[in-house]
C-alpha cells in the first residue's frame, strides 16, 4: 500500500483543511495510506506582534515548504491566501481546490451588522487590507491589531472588549463558527485577499506521480480566478501584509477581475474593474495591477517600502 504524508499547520483551521484534503483522496484511492505531519511556523511562533511587523514572506508556509523539499512531506495543504506569490526553487502549486467562500465576515456580540457600530468603535484584525478598506468607509473607527487562530480571536473579542472583529468567512465556517457571522461585506466595502477561500496543494515540480494524484481536487474556475489574482500580486510585489485586494470572477469564458490599493488610513483609494477572455487570466491580472500602480497606487506602495 502507498503511503502518502501530508504537511500542515498545528491550528485546527489549517487541520480541518488537510484533513479535508486527506478525506478527498482516500474516498478516490481507497489502496493509498495517508497520514499528516504536522509543523508550527514563524507566523504561528510570533504572535505578539502585527504580521505586517514581523516581516518577510512565507511566514505561514516556509517550514513546510523545507519540508516538502527535503522529502520529510509528499505535499503540503495550504490556505492560498497565505502563499507568496514566488515559490522556492523545484515547489510548485499543484492543486488549487473550488473556492469556499470568499468573503470577509463581520463578527460582533453586540452589534447586528457593520453599518450599527457607533462612532469610534473597536474593531479588530489582522489585515492591513482590511484595515485600510474599512477606514475608507468610516474614518472613526479605531482598528486595532489581532493576531491568532480563529478561536483566538473570537476570544479576544470578548476578552479586551472589541465592538467587532473582521475574519474570513471561510474559515469561520470551515470550524463551525458560522453562527458567529453577522455579515458578509460585499465587495463594495472589501475587496478579498488574493485566493481568499481556496485551498493550495504545494509539492515538488519533479514528483509527477503525487501531481497526477491529486490534479483531481483541482477547480478550473478557481484556477482561472487565482491564477489573475496572483498575477496582480506578483506586480505589485506585495506579499500576503500588504493594503491589497483583487477579486476574479469567472463566467464561462469571460474573467471579472476588480483589485484595490489604499492607504493605510483609507484616505487613498483606487479600484477598478476588467472584464476579458479566461485565456487571458495571467496578463489581465499584470494590466489592473500597472492601472492601480499609475493611478496612484505606487505612491501608496512606495511610501510603505513595498515596491521598489
Amino acid at each position: 500500500m502507498k503511503e502518502i504524508i501530508i504537511g500542515t499547520r498545528t491550528s485546527n483551521l489549517a487541520l480541518w483543511q488537510a484533513n479535508f484534503v486527506k478525506g478527498e483522496l482516500e474516498k478516490k484511492y481507497p489502496n493509498i495510506k495517508v497520514t499528516l505531519k504536522k509543523t508550527l511556523t514563524k507566523g504561528d511562533k510570533i504572535l505578539d506582534a502585527p504580521l505586517s511587523k514581523i516581516g518577510g514572506k512565507g511566514l505561514f508556509t516556509k517550514e513546510l515548504e523545507d519540508a516538502i523539499l527535503k522529502g520529510e512531506v509528499d505535499f503540503a495543504v495550504h490556505s492560498l491566501k497565505d502563499m507568496p506569490t514566488a515559490l522556492p526553487k523545484g515547489l510548485e502549486i499543484a492543486t488549487i481546490t473550488k473556492r469556499y467562500d470568499e468573503g470577509d465576515a463581520f463578527v460582533s456580540d453586540k452589534y447586528e451588522s457593520f453599518a450599527d457600530l457607533p462612532k469610534n468603535a473597536k474593531v479588530g484584525t489582522s489585515s492591513l487590507r482590511r484595515k485600510a478598506q474599512l477606514l475608507h468607509i468610516r474614518k472613526d473607527l479605531k482598528i486595532l491589531s489581532l493576531r491568532g487562530n480563529v478561536e483566538t480571536r473570537l476570544r479576544k473579542m470578548k476578552d479586551e472588549d472589541f465592538d467587532a472583529v473582521v475574519l474570513a468567512a471561510a474559515g469561520l465556517k470551515r470550524l463551525g463558527f458560522e453562527d458567529k457571522i453577522k455579515e458578509i461585506f460585499s465587495k463594495d466595502i472589501i475587496i478579498p485577499a488574493v485566493g481568499q477561500g481556496a485551498l493550495a496543494v504545494e509539492t515538488r515540480e519533479n514528483d509527477a506521480e503525487i501531481k497526477e494524484i491529486v490534479d483531481f481536487l483541482n477547480d478550473r474556475d478557481t484556477k482561472i480566478a487565482a491564477t489573475a489574482e496572483r498575477a496582480f500580486l506578483t506586480r505589485v510585489e506585495g506579499g500576503c501584509q500588504v493594503p491589497v485586494g483583487v477579486y476574479g470572477e469567472v463566467l464561462g469564458d469571460k474573467l471579472n477581475l476588480t483589485g484595490v490599493i489604499a492607504s493605510l488610513d483609507g484616505e487613498k483609494l483606487y479600484k477598478k474593474s476588467v472584464t476579458a477572455d479566461v485565456k487571458n487570466a495571467e496578463i489581465t491580472g499584470e494590466s489592473l495591477a500597472e492601472e492601480l500602480l499609475n493611478m496612484g497606487g505606487r505612491e501608496i506602495l512606495e511610501e510603505l517600502g513595498l515596491l521598489k
